[in-house]
């Protein structure tokens, strides 16, 4: 998966190609190509493996939506390693019970997410081997009982990692919201790679010179089928959104980064809806085809909103955590 989301796009030519634009909080977005995403996934590889982490060794990653997230998360699939991205608004009980069930290795998390969730209860958590602490300052992080990851980064080999995947390992390891008991972990193998690109080519509808945005947090399944690997693996670039939620800032981010395909969900177009269509008349999406939503059932007020404000209709798609990819679409 961890190759074919990012070294094969690099394999046809679009090394040059923008995968990632992070657009920050605050200024200007930062692009990161395909071919320093190839390099810097490779690094966090052979770093994983001078840990002795290795095939089918658990990697968890608890971020906000930053380069190092998308790095780590496939660069420990080219590793072999089975990584669970965590969402980053989870208490501390909900995040220990899952690196619990797992039996997780490795964490990668933030020195503050690390001290307000996890640091407290450590020792409880027997399986966990190592933790890496992306700094926020720029400076190397120096907590106790932790490895820097930049420091890491830094002293690891650029060189793709000798480490060749079956289609029936183990790749991602999702979780239930766990509304109805114990989070039950859906397991996920490599060989799901052509649903994700089936999916993304048929079911979203992306071409060779979109720009994508997918809105869903890489800790939810969607976030990582559809906010990392199917839009990697068709070679497009993707918006990545750092901020939280703002209605107005959306419209600009649709208007500036010129989107052409949308992934969203019916909550985030329920809140849109709420903030009035006027502060969306005050932009224009004129590159904009397409625009799909997940997560729970899509109202027809939501249809026919996106028909008047964006000029398209919503489009539904179902599938579930335990399926890993789209399995009903409007097209």
């Amino acid at each position: 998966l961890g190759c074919l989301a990012v070294d094969r796009p690099v394999a046809l030519g679009l090394g040059a190609r923008t995968a990632l634009r992070l657009v920050p909080q605050q200024g200007a977005p930062r692009d990161l190509t395909y071919a320093e995403l190839a390099a810097a996934t490779n690094r966090f590889a052979n770093a994983l493996a001078s840990l002795g982490i290795g095939r089918g060794d658990r990697v968890f990653v608890l971020a906000g939506r930053s380069a190092a997230l998308y790095v780590a998360v496939l660069g420990s699939l080219k590793n072999g390693s089975v990584v669970t991205p965590l969402f980053s608004a989870f208490g501390p009980e909900p995040i220990a019970t899952r690196l619990g069930i797992a039996q997780a290795k490795v964490l990668v998390t933030t020195e503050v997410l690390y001290r307000r969730k996890i640091e407290k209860q450590r020792d409880a958590l027997t399986s966990l081997q190592h933790v890496i602490l992306i700094g926020e300052t720029g400076s190397p992080t120096a907590v106790p009982g932790t490895l820097d990851h930049e420091t890491l980064m830094t002293a690891a080999s650029d060189a793709p990692p000798a480490v060749a995947t079956q289609a029936e390992d183990m790749a991602l390891l999702h979780f239930t919201s766990g509304t109805t008991g114990t989070p039950k972990g859906a397991i996920h193998v490599h060989g799901a790679a052509p649903t994700h690109y089936a999916t993304g080519r048929y079911a979203l509808d992306l071409h060779d010179d979109d720009v994508y945005w997918c809105t869903a947090d890489p800790g939810w399944v969607t976030g990582t089928s559809y906010g990392i690997l199917a839009p990697l693996m068709h070679g497009v670039t993707s918006i990545v959104d750092e901020a939280e939620f703002d209605a107005e800032r959306w419209y600009r981010i649709l208007q500036e980064q010129q989107v052409s395909v949308w992934y969203t969900a019916p909550t985030a177009i329920r809140m849109l809806m709420k903030s009035g269509a006027e502060i969306a008349r005050k932009y224009s999406f004129p590159k904009l085809r397409f625009v799909a939503s997940v997560g729970e059932p899509l109202n027809p007020e939501a249809v026919w909103w996106g028909k008047d404000v964006l000029g398209l209709p919503i489009h539904d798609n179902w599938w579930q955590t335990e399926t890993g990819g789209i399995m009903i679409a409007n097209t």
